[in-house]
């Protein structure tokens, strides 16, 4: 097993700190001045890290893509995906004025890139120590061939998937020769109901990719990442705001400031037990009807309502620029976004290349089997 994975002076694994993420995600409502108030509440809760998402949106998402269904219950139905994340972007600007600001702070600066132009800006800009890559991603394996060959440390999220996709997603980041990386289980859900957790399927990642592993926490609330922190995550990811009753996508399902700096000093203080110490004292907090409705399963896959959820936030393929009838598909003419399941899936996309075009396309036109010889 690969031990360790360092992370500036953050070493995970087994029998280290466990390294904490506060994820201000779009928390800040696309307003720079936010995301400071983001970073600073993370700052004086004592995390590792705080944690951003940055894309540009017409390189993210197709113009008419619909929202998920957890969006569309936030922030409504009058609206396509594209316009909400658009007014949620912030610039390459913002960014480097926010690294800056976790500089002067003294607090690690990450940020999740949604795409490739974003991916490159934050490795080689803000040289990032390491590429966190989310749920949405885990099928879109072109892209996480791409991100794992920067050779930094990779931090997966794995909502939605199964353990067989996950494994292929393993196998692209060790092709690349790059064996840093945590895999977090996760539910694609916000709020996620504790019903869908399924925190045991954590321990089934472990056994079965024999990786660093960790959570990465939609649920309201700290039980969960308590009981993931008990049953020996070594990774723990935590949605946050400034105002739980704000109005966007994420609020909600995030912790105010005064309970990330609960769970801050809870995950601390269970640190110092064994493992047998966390579980009794975490049964004790919570109950142990409770544990059982957290821990549930053992089988990783999707819940119900990320099933509905996938098509929506995963990518399909389309094309990267204009091509004319003729015209035969290499890697390079494609690029993977959100089309809320239309066309080919990303998973899919070795399938597409080599097969020759049956008429003209435009760029960010969706490829389909019935265009193709």
């Amino acid at each position: 097993m690969h031990i360790n994975v360092r992370i500036f002076n953050n070493k995970i694994g087994e029998g280290e700190s466990i390294f904490i993420i506060a994820e201000a995600g779009v928390c800040h409502d696309g307003d720079v001045e936010k995301a400071k108030k983001l970073i600073d509440i993370a700052k004086d809760a004592g995390v590792d890290a705080v944690k951003f998402q940055t894309w540009i949106t017409e390189e993210l998402c197709l113009k008419d893509t619909k929202k998920a269904s957890y969006q569309e219950e936030q922030t409504g139905v009058n609206e396509s995906q594209f316009d909400m994340i658009k007014k949620l972007e912030l610039s390459y600007s913002d960014f480097i004025e926010l690294k800056k600001y976790c500089d002067d702070k003294k607090i690690m600066f990450l940020s999740t890139p949604d795409e490739e132009k974003s991916a490159k800006f934050l490795v080689n800009d803000l040289e990032v120590p390491t590429i966190k890559i989310g749920s949405g991603e885990l099928n879109n394996l072109s892209y996480i061939k791409f991100l794992a060959s920067f050779g930094k440390p990779l931090v997966v999220s794995t909502g939605m998937g199964d353990i067989k996709e996950i494994q292929e997603a393993k196998k692209i980041i060790y092709d690349q020769g790059n064996k840093d990386v945590v895999f977090l289980h996760c539910t694609t859900d916000y709020p996620t109901r504790y019903e869908d957790v399924n925190l045991n399927a954590m321990l089934t990642m472990k056994n079965e990719l024999n990786t660093l592993f960790g959570y990465s926490d939609h649920t309201i609330g700290l039980p969960v990442t308590l009981v993931a922190v008990a049953l020996g995550a070594q990774l723990i990811e935590k949605h946050y705001t400034y105002d739980r009753l704000a109005y966007g996508p994420d609020h909600k399902a995030s912790l105010s400031p005064d309970q990330l700096k609960e769970m801050v000093q809870e995950i601390r203080k269970m640190e110092k037990l064994s493992l047998d110490e966390r579980e009794k004292y975490v049964k004790k907090l919570i109950g142990v009807k409770f544990w059982d409705l957290i821990t549930g399963s053992f089988e990783k896959k999707p819940c119900e309502r990320e099933v509905k959820i996938k098509p929506v936030v995963q990518k399909s393929v389309v094309l990267r620029g204009p091509l004319s009838a003729g015209s035969v598909l290499k890697e390079e003419d494609l690029v993977m976004k959100r089309a809320d399941a239309r066309g080919i899936t990303a998973d899919k996309y070795m399938d597409v290349v080599g097969k020759k075009l049956k008429q003209d396309l435009d760029k960010d036109q969706l490829v389909s089997f019935d265009i193709l010889e």
